[in-house]
């Protein structure tokens, strides 16, 4: 049986990927939808391959530039309103929502509401509204799958147990660009350093978030909503070679691991499969080849995002929001040269200190609350 997708960020890193497993095997799946943002040449590209019914793009001038190049039998819309059109409004069975950042939120909450299972790889999302999320899926009834790498491995090493006998789990980190460096060894680093990842093809603004170590943060936030756990049953390892992704310890001290070469394809693929399981074009794991595998306990001091990261999910309410908001800026601000690397920190921080959380809070506060992070965090100079 075809599976209909459609893609919220089809032109990002997740998108991409996401396209290149459905390509590999286009008799299991059928591209309903698609939304990009600027990039219309590789929009384009995409429509002439996977002829989807529905694409949105980010404005009405770059949808008229688009629908001059491709068949009218594309339907393409843009804004916001076209977001949650190609969320919620197509024949999809899945929405891989893949945008970068808080603007997944309110496309992915529509397509709950239309009933759609959601592939998850926008983790802003539940670190924002978790309690809205996760409530609005148990009422419709609809499959929440990750498609994080570390929360796709803790979601494997769960099936068919007891989640009342989980004593921990254990999100991997690689320690990204700067994991070898000192904390003195950061200061002057430039973008071009800090976007050269070891392990993982990514995004811009998730590489920056691997070396300031906001991305294990949002993760240990997102984990929390996901497998319904306390904030002390989630631990952070550094492990370099990014080949175990994640791993779940038992109350009997039985641990399961979930293991593979680092390539988003096959969690990617899990999501869109599930509970199924096809060969991927991905390379097979060879420990022999590795040799060995390595592991550095976390250093809250080095990472102080992470301890931040804590700090808000377990104030909760609002705190999280604005601990994404205030980073989203702070990322942008130095990818435009604006600050420094470790000027991130210390806008994020300062952000936190001024903010004063509302527990329980809904859509409209958390649009607002991250609003105003925006804003602080814009107007910190240096």
């Amino acid at each position: 049986m075809t599976k209909r997708i459609a893609i919220l960020g089809s032109t990002g890193s997740i998108g991409t990927q996401t396209l290149d497993v459905v390509a590999n095997a286009p008799e299991r799946f059928q591209i309903e939808a698609l939304s990009a943002g600027y990039n219309t040449k590789l929009i384009v590209e995409q429509i002439k391959q996977f002829q989807p019914k529905l694409v949105s793009v980010a404005t009405k001038a770059l949808a008229d530039e688009v629908a001059q190049q491709v068949s009218s039998k594309t339907k393409i819309v843009f804004g916001d309103d076209g977001l949650i059109e190609v969320a919620a409004s197509t024949e999809a069975d899945v929405v891989v929502t893949a945008l970068v950042g808080s603007q997944g939120l309110k496309p992915t909450m529509a397509a709950i509401e239309a009933g759609k299972h959601i592939g998850l790889a926008n983790k802003e999302t539940l670190v924002s509204a978790g309690h809205i999320i996760t409530s609005a899926v148990k009422r419709k009834g609809v499959a929440l799958l990750p498609i994080d790498s570390e929360h796709s491995a803790i979601f494997q090493c769960l099936n068919g147990e007891n989640r009342n006998q989980v004593a921990t789990i254990t999100l991997t980190a690689s320690g990204g660009s700067f994991r070898d460096r000192t904390r003195s060894e950061l200061e002057g680093v430039t973008v071009d350093q800090a976007l050269q990842h070891p392990n993982w093809s990514m995004g811009a603004k998730i590489t920056i978030d691997s070396a300031t170590m906001v991305n294990k943060g949002l993760e240990v936030i997102e984990a929390r909503w996901l497998f319904d756990l306390t904030y002390d049953q989630i631990n952070v390892l550094i492990h370099p070679e990014s080949v175990i992704h994640s791993y779940v310890e038992f109350v009997d001290n039985s641990v399961i691991a979930q293991l593979g070469n680092p390539d988003m394809r096959v969690p990617i693929q899990y999501a869109l499969t599930y509970p199924q399981r096809f060969t991927t074009p991905s390379k097979r794991l060879d420990l022999s080849a590795i040799g060995k595998l390595n592991f550095r306990e976390m250093d809250f001091n080095r990472y102080p995002c992470l301890r931040m990261a804590y700090e808000s999910g377990r104030q909760g309410g609002t705190a999280p929001t604005v601990f994404n908001a205030a980073n989203e800026i702070a990322v942008a601000r130095f990818l435009k040269g604006e600050i420094t690397f470790l000027q991130i920190e210390e806008v994020i921080e300062s952000v936190l200190q001024k903010h004063l959380s509302y527990a329980d809070p809904t859509l409209e506060l958390i649009q607002e609350q991250d609003a105003w992070a925006r804003a602080q965090a814009t107007s910190i100079q240096f």
